[in-house]
């Protein structure tokens, strides 16, 4: 990985790590062992993220489910699953590149794994839309659940995206009624499906590859109907208002999971997934064995009747003025 990019609140831990790295640099150059100084510091820099990391605001949490640096789908896709085989296009118009999908196996079972894809460099970001979906996207990942349901193979769903495609050409390809297909697909797919918010987890664009019978997070992601910026711009008709917008929204993982809107939290590595992404993905595969294990032995009746009650029980509130 290239050199670690640090956010505004992680300052401190930058000074402090740039500062690790000028003297271990002095220690190679010259015969002076300052080896415990190294480890003095080493040690406070990981007190340092501990400290930091344990008491984020969710606006920071949004930031860091944002971090370039973080694992992506095809990160998680070569570690966490093998013989992934993509498979491209939507059979109705052109291969969408921010949603990545094929046949693969997990922990030696085959099944399909569909994921949002950002990148890393400008041109992959280009070609990747910055992880908006066009309709063209939504409708790749339901044909490729369709084959999953064919053949009877679990589906593994990975979230990451600021939500779907605005555009014009999307609009007049029928943006909204792709991604409402999937929803209504989704909730009658008579095979298991396993959702993981990865990262940004952005209204709809989100929703057409999040109904599941398990749905996981990871402990920095966040999952909302609209970005923090979005909301603030209609609430206060300013994006820099955005962090208000984020502790009013609850989007962050340990909010949504005490509302029943997911089911697990996967923690990640101290300082977040993209301080290490091997480790993060030996949680996620961890976490994904457990998930699967729970619906795997459902006969698709029981399936679908699970996954029925589970969406008619989200917005459920308990009204508690005078009659």
């Amino acid at each position: 990985m290239s050199k670690r990019h640090f956010l505004e609140f992680e300052q401190p831990i930058a000074e402090l790590e740039t500062k690790i790295e000028e003297l271990r640099y002095v220690q190679s150059e010259s015969a002076v062992d300052i080896s415990e100084e190294i480890d003095r510091l080493s040690k406070k820099s990981q007190q340092l993220v501990k400290d930091i990391y344990s008491s984020l605001t969710p606006w920071q949490v949004t930031q860091i489910s944002r971090h370039t640096q973080r694992p992506y789908a095809m990160d998680y896709i070569n570690e966490v699953f093998t013989d992934f085989q993509e498979l491209r296009g939507d059979r109705h118009f052109a291969d969408d590149q921010s949603i990545v999908g094929g046949l693969a196996r997990f922990n030696g079972q085959a099944c399909m794994v569909i994921g949002h894809q950002k990148g890393r460099d400008t041109k992959e970001r280009a070609a990747r839309n910055f992880g908006m979906s066009r309709p063209e996207g939504y409708r790749k990942a339901l044909r490729l659940m369709k084959l999953a349901e064919k053949f009877g193979l679990p589906v593994f769903t990975l979230v990451d995206t600021p939500g779907a495609y605005p555009g014009i050409g999307a609009e007049e390809r029928g943006q909204s009624e792709a991604i409402g297909r999937n929803i209504f697909e989704m909730a009658q797919l008579e095979v298991p499906i396993i959702v993981t918010i990865i990262g940004e987890g952005g209204s709809g664009g989100a929703l057409a590859i999040s109904v599941g019978d398990q749905v996981l997070m990871l402990q920095y992601s966040v999952y909302s109907v609209i970005t923090p910026e979005g909301c603030a711009s209609i609430l206060w008709r300013t994006a820099e208002r955005a962090s208000d917008a984020a502790d009013a929204l609850g989007i962050t993982a340990h909010r949504l999971k005490a509302l029943g809107l997911v089911d697990k939290i996967v923690n990640e590595p101290v300082g977040g997934a993209h301080r290490d992404h091997k480790q993060m993905a030996a949680y996620l595969k961890r976490a994904l064995n457990d998930a699967l294990r729970q619906v795997s032995d459902l006969k698709p009746k029981e399936l679908l009747q699970r996954r029925y009650e589970r969406l008619q029980s989200y917005g459920r509130y308990t009204d508690t003025s005078d009659r």
